[in-house]
């Protein structure tokens, strides 16, 4: 792996589980950058001890309303999440968009990787109910 892409973390991958070998497995560069941004958006806030502020919230939006103003609110907290939890990356965009199930939302998210520039996406289906 070269420079760049260590820099961008390396550990063992989400969620963790045993191969084969029973070995857990190991992720690096983009994939583990990939999987922090997973984690951010899995955390509520409070559920780390050592660190309670860490995480998105998202929770607190079950039960909501799949309507245009809770779709901005995550916008908003995603965004919020991301600038102050993962300094690895530069977001430059957040879309949340209703999902063909009344109560799925799909949280996409456009960044660049602040080492090398490299453009990544990836798509967080949210279940509101």
């Amino acid at each position: 792996m070269n420079n760049s892409l260590d820099r961008l973390g390396r550990g063992w991958g989400m969620p963790l589980s045993p191969d084969g070998q029973g070995r857990l497995a190991w992720v690096a560069g983009p994939e583990k950058v990939r999987q922090a941004i997973f984690i951010i958006l899995d955390t509520e806030p409070g559920e780390r001890v050592m660190l309670p502020e860490f995480g998105c919230g998202l929770r607190r939006f079950l039960m909501a309303p799949n309507n245009v103003g809770t779709r901005a609110r995550i916008q908003r907290e995603v965004m919020q999440a991301l600038l102050r939890w993962e300094p690895r990356i530069a977001v430059a965009n957040v879309d949340v968009l209703a999902g063909e199930d009344p109560a799925l939302i799909l949280v996409e998210i456009q960044y660049a990787h602040t080492r090398d520039g490299r453009r990544d996406s990836l798509v967080y289906p949210f279940y509101l109910e």
